[in-house]
């Protein structure tokens, strides 16, 4: 049994990596794989997760677009689709800022518009794995519209009600389950979380032993911390019984939620606004206040327009 401190951490290494390596990175959170990657793992990574249909995975690489349009008929076509999970401004009257995740633009595919095919053919040229499944048609009229990409230090001289929109930021938590249960009601994020149902917490890389969040409830020393440390052993010793006859995803159904888990949370700055302005307020949970509170005075030091 090992007790460890809750911790968060601002995924900054990836804003500048491409979009298979940032994908590949979150993705094997989940099977704490991430011993497999390499120089070469991302893309025959990410074409897995394209070819079985694991789209919240893709939702991990965000990317943005200016584009540009001379037919006014187009553009309006385009905002008529009332495009899901992506952010559109209007820059002048015939160029739009486009922001979105892989999945988003690969399912705009289907729709046949001429920006969004524009954007999806964009995509395609640099990077093919991504559309391998999808069958797509060249669209004539997409020759006649600009796109062009966004790089996160311009994204970060933008005013900032667009760099609220358009800048999205991963940040990991290392939790216990029961506040991962509360981040996720957050529906306009994108999240990748440890799976208790494929984790095996009796191998070695895991030191053969199950991990617990230090509660902040309870003082090391007292009558109550002495109580919780007994419970995680105990739940640990039958957690490792029942993994001699069981798959871990049965095992998992005795494990509470003190467990330490991982998960990586995906979202623009306005929702990281949003989230941090419930989660540290006095009526907060104690253990969702205990990482929210750093995380909210980093985002103030880095985007102090955004987090004032």
């Amino acid at each position: 049994m090992r007790i460890i401190e809750p911790s968060v951490t601002i995924l900054d290494e990836l804003d500048r990596q491409s979009l298979p390596v940032r994908i590949e990175y979150c993705g094997r959170v989940c099977y704490k794989s991430e011993h497999r990657i390499d120089s070469d793992s991302a893309v025959p990574f990410v074409r897995q997760m394209a070819e079985h249909g694991h789209n919240s995975v893709l939702e991990m690489g965000v990317t943005t677009f200016i584009v540009s349009c001379p037919n006014q008929k187009d553009i309006d076509a385009f905002f008529f689709l009332q495009p899901k999970f992506l952010q559109i401004d209007r820059l002048e009257a015939q160029k739009l800022m486009i922001t979105g995740s892989v999945r988003a633009f690969m399912e705009l595919a289907a729709t046949q518009n001429a920006i969004a095919m524009a954007i999806v053919h964009h995509l395609r040229q640099r990077h093919p794995y991504f559309f391998e499944k999808l069958s797509l048609t060249d669209s004539p009229e997409a020759d006649r519209i600009g796109i062009s990409k966004m790089t996160i230090a311009t994204i970060e001289q933008l005013p900032a009600a667009q760099l609220a929109k358009h800048r999205y930021l991963a940040v990991k938590f290392i939790v216990n389950r029961a506040v991962t249960h509360e981040l996720v009601r957050h529906r306009p994020c994108t999240f990748l979380q440890e799976s208790q149902r494929y984790c095996r917490y009796s191998a070695d890389k895991f030191g053969n032993e199950v991990t617990f969040i230090k509660p902040v409830f309870f003082e090391e020393g007292t009558e109550e911390f002495s109580i919780w440390k007994q419970s995680m052993e105990a739940m640990e010793q039958q957690y490792f019984r029942l993994l001699q006859t069981s798959t871990p995803q049965a095992a998992r159904t005795v494990l509470p939620n003190s467990c330490k888990t991982e998960i990586i949370v995906y979202a623009n700055l306005l929702e990281w606004h949003h989230i941090l302005s419930l989660r540290t307020s006095m009526a907060a949970e104690p253990s969702m206040r205990e990482v929210m509170i750093p995380l909210q005075h980093n985002l103030q030091q880095r985007f102090p327009t955004v987090f004032v």
